[in-house]
């Protein structure tokens, strides 16, 4: 398929199902249109729904994840003397009039609402005449997609709204426990109806959603309250499957040859189809991007420097003598060396950490950070030529193998029973791909260390690791504290006004 998606399918599903979600989370919606006029047996057009809920997450805003991942201890906000409220949070001030805190609680909920509508729109061609079996399996799709959204919503929110219909008077908020439970309740409802292929076999939808997309959704809403045996079940599952690896090359994973990749449990796909010009489906990489380089792709533009790996993190990696993950994970500039060599313990660096990268792009001093994220790095030389945007073309890695052995092995290790294997085996076979030694008889703070090391800037893996084990200490570095209270961020002002649900919530419970 040329396509990631039928762009044309999309625009006319989303015309005929989408409703026009109300500013006010307490009103019904409004303007479902044409619904009169859709041929409910039409396969196509049902497939096309599925599409119009996939292309709701797809368009993930770029200010949306790095909020998300802001506050943990491996990444700080660059930018200094810019968006003052992204740089507040990473220090654990919180503003609820912050416009980023309003998008991304006002976006996700919406784009919830709008899977919901798409499930809904489904059992219209189930009742149109569409096979039954695959209608069950699209629906199972989008209850993943609502539910990994619920999730993220609930992570950074704490008790935010559970919507599983469309009747707004049904819709309430409930309780970041109560969620993860409904998660996990909804994945269980979904597998059964999911392919039982590795997303990346899938014939129809390369990439798409499948029985082990939901399982590890499953496994990560468990984690978050402390529920190890069902994460130990749905990882194991996982790996006994035996449909996944890991990606052979660590450094070339999170560019154009590890687009889906037998590694990837779930990908957001983005394309600019090979052609020079033209339509483009893309992610605004520029976010983490250095904000001056020198590419070894004269046209290649720079990004915004607003997400640092932290000093912390570099350290923590050099201490283990990590090679191509910290390669991968970090860009550096000569500022950033330099911050580096002022500790007396850190004069011996190894030649890999250099402004210039493997691909010959050299990363150029600049004002807002001295380091940038490798994970979200495409060297320019991996361009589409006559594309000049940053990253441009790079998928965004949502869910990876990796993740699942490393949950896997943090439940065996805090008393959960396994069926594939030892939290040793599971943790070494992530070591292993990055050149590190195996350990024998792995402890919590083993796993929890692979993790910092591997899962580094991604989705916030760790900052919800440190806050669920109430690892306080870890995240107050640099200067900063943090406590219980800083959990989650406040409840936007402008939703409070908004929503009566919202509203009369959090004044019950303040």
């Amino acid at each position: 398929m040329k396509q990631i998606f039928n762009f044309r399918l999309i625009l006319f599903i989303l015309s005929v199902f989408l409703f026009t979600c109300s500013e006010k989370l307490d009103e019904e919606p409004e303007n479902q249109t044409l619904v009169n006029e859709i041929d409910y047996s039409s396969e196509e057009l049902a497939f096309g729904t599925l599409i119009g809920a996939y292309q709701n997450f797809q368009s993930v805003g770029w200010e949306q994840i790095p909020l998300l991942s802001v506050r943990g201890d491996d990444v700080n906000a660059g930018g200094q003397g810019d968006q003052q409220g992204f740089a507040d949070t990473d220090n654990y001030i919180y503003d609820n009039n912050y416009w980023m805190y309003n998008v991304f609680f006002e976006n996700w909920a919406e784009d919830i609402v709008q899977v919901t509508a798409q499930i809904s729109a489904l059992e219209r061609f189930r009742d149109g005449g569409v096979d039954s079996d695959l209608i069950d399996q699209y629906i199972a799709e989008c209850k993943v997609l609502r539910g990994f959204m619920t999730l993220q919503l609930s992570r950074l929110f704490g008790d935010v709204y559970k919507i599983n219909t469309l009747d707004f008077t049904q819709i309430e908020v409930a309780t970041k426990d109560d969620l993860m439970d409904w998660i996990s309740d909804q994945m269980d409802e979904a597998t059964p109806f999911l392919l039982d292929v590795a997303p990346n076999q899938r014939q129809d939808l390369p990439g798409g959603i499948t029985k082990y997309t939901a399982l590890t959704v499953k496994a990560i809403a468990n984690l978050e309250i402390e529920d190890y045996q069902s994460v130990a079940d749905a990882t194991g599952e996982i790996i006994n499957s035996g449909k996944f690896q890991l990606f052979n090359d660590y450094y070339e994973l999170f560019k154009i040859p590890g687009k889906l990749a037998n590694e990837n449990i779930w990908e957001i796909q983005y394309s600019d189809f090979g052609q020079a010009s033209g339509e483009n489906v893309s992610h605004l990489y520029a976010f983490y991007g250095p904000q001056n380089w020198t590419a070894a792709v004269e046209e290649a533009t720079s990004g915004w420097g607003f997400y640092e790996p932290s000093l912390k993190y570099i350290k923590f990696m050099l201490d283990r003598n990590e090679t191509v993950r910290l390669e991968t994970s970090v860009l550096f500039t000569n500022d950033g060396i330099d911050e580096i060599l002022t500790d007396p313990d850190y004069q011996n660096l190894p030649a890999f950490v250099s402004n210039t990268t493997r691909d010959g792009d050299i990363i150029n001093n600049y004002s807002r950070a001295n380091f940038a994220s490798g994970k979200h790095y495409l060297p320019s030389n991996q361009l589409t030529p006559g594309r000049t945007a940053y990253g441009t073309n790079k998928n965004y890695t949502v869910l990876r193998y990796a993740e699942v052995l490393l949950m896997y092995a943090e439940a065996l290790t805090r008393g959960a029973n396994g069926t594939a294997g030892t939290a040793s085996e599971a943790v070494n076979i992530v070591r292993a791909r990055a050149g590190m030694p195996a350990l024998a008889n792995v402890t919590s703070q083993d796993v929890m260390d692979e993790k910092f090391a591997e899962l580094g800037m991604e989705w916030g893996v760790r900052f919800y690791d440190m806050v669920r084990l109430g690892n306080f200490d870890e995240l107050s570095y640099d200067g900063r504290t943090f406590s219980s209270d800083k959990v989650f961020l406040p409840y936007p002002l402008e939703q409070l006004d908004l929503s009566f649900i919202l509203s009369e919530y959090a004044n019950n419970n303040n």
